[in-house]
C-alpha cells in the first residue's frame, strides 16, 4: 500500500536521507519517494501508517497530514 505523508521540517538532502533511513529501519524493502519542495513523502510499504509515521517522528520531523492510496 502507498501512504503519503505531509511532513514539516525538511529543508535539504540531509533531511531526505534522514527520513528515508528512518523509514527503512522499520521496513528495509520500503520504497520511499520524497518531494522536498512540497514536503510530501510517499511510501510503498506493508507496514502500518502508524509505524511509518512514528519512524518519521523519531527522525525529528512533524507529520501534519496523511493519506492512503492504492497498492503500488
Amino acid at each position: 500500500m502507498t501512504i503519503e505523508f505531509q511532513v514539516e521540517g525538511m529543508s535539504c538532502q540531509h533531511c531526505v536521507a534522514a527520513v528515508t533511513s528512518a523509514i527503512r529501519e522499520h521496513d528495509g524493502t520500503a520504497q520511499v519517494h520524497v518531494d522536498l519542495a512540497s514536503g510530501r513523502v510517499a511510501v510503498e510499504s506493508a507496514k502500518s501508517a502508524d509505524t511509518l509515521k512514528a519512524a518519521i517522528d523519531e527522525a525529528g520531523y512533524t507529520v501534519t497530514g496523511m493519506s492512503r492510496g492504492p497498492a503500488g
